[in-house]
């Protein structure tokens, strides 16, 4: 059986990967925010699960979680979300992202479950080692789920056969381009880890963190296989937070924007 993310990748087009905490700043903006970003070109949709300590994020998204957290958003509300979602377009792949924490507390066999129940293609869980995902791999395996891993600049040959053990779908590349302000080395150094990852794997890699416009969507499409644009759209709902419509307008064009970027 082969997943929905994979055949995503059949083509050699590049991807534009989105990401959005679920339910902020509320449910139902937040499922015409998903409405907006896949009519507007998005081929992969991330949904963050709202978790209370997101070490991995930076304010932006921490907020974005405390907007939905105080809104009482839960895991089920997540669920509908990515249901809703496949609804919009069915044959877009939704991934749920966010920390262990909250599928060890839901219940693994159960979070699973809902997952596929809902139509959810993937799960990328920030926090979850190697060396502890069997649990977690026995579930997703069985569901055909994908388990997308995280991958960064310091891991090294030895750690990198260890993560692509059990990863699917495609690699999330941890790039920290725009974080140092050396883009153009940023560009090489990226460059240099893509090709080091692609002699150990097939699968597409799609590089994240700091992406912040169109420019650097195309930059970074011109060396991997796609591009994961996150906190510069929760930026604009959090601009927006008291006009709607301006929101959706924003995001519409901020999207649009972006998948003309994966043109080369």
């Amino acid at each position: 059986m082969t997943n929905l993310i994979s055949q995503t990748f059949k083509n050699n087009e590049k991807k534009l990967v989105t990401f959005i905490t679920g339910g902020d700043p509320d449910f139902d903006t937040s499922l015409e925010i998903i409405r907006t970003i896949i009519n507007n070109g998005a081929d992969i949709v991330e949904i963050g699960m709202p978790f209370s300590d997101p070490m991995a994020d930076g304010p932006t998204i921490q907020l974005s979680s405390n907007r939905a957290i105080s809104k009482g958003i839960d895991l089920e509300n997540i669920f509908s979300l990515a249901a809703e979602a496949k609804k919009i377009k069915n044959d877009l792949p939704i991934i749920l992202m966010g920390y262990y924490n909250l599928i060890l507390y839901f219940g693994i066999e159960k979070f699973v479950k809902r997952c596929k129940e809902n139509g959810v293609d993937g799960l990328i869980i920030v926090d979850l080692q190697p060396e502890e995902d069997d649990d977690l791999i026995n579930e997703v395996k069985k569901s055909h789920i994908d388990l997308i891993r995280l991958i960064t600049p310091t891991t090294n040959e030895e750690r990198l056969k260890l993560i692509l053990n059990n990863a699917s779908g495609f690699l999330y590349y941890v790039s920290v381009m725009g974080i140092t302000g050396q883009k153009s080395a940023d560009l090489n150094d990226l460059e240099n880890s893509v090709a080091f990852i692609k002699k150990h794997t097939n699968l597409p890699v799609i590089p994240g963190f700091g992406i912040k416009n169109s420019t650097d969507v195309n930059n970074i499409c011109k060396i991997a296989d796609g591009a994961v644009v996150g906190s510069s759209i929760i930026k604009i709902i959090e601009e927006n937070l008291n006009d709607k419509d301006k929101m959706l307008l924003e995001i519409k064009k901020f999207t649009k924007d972006l998948k003309d970027g994966t043109k080369l």
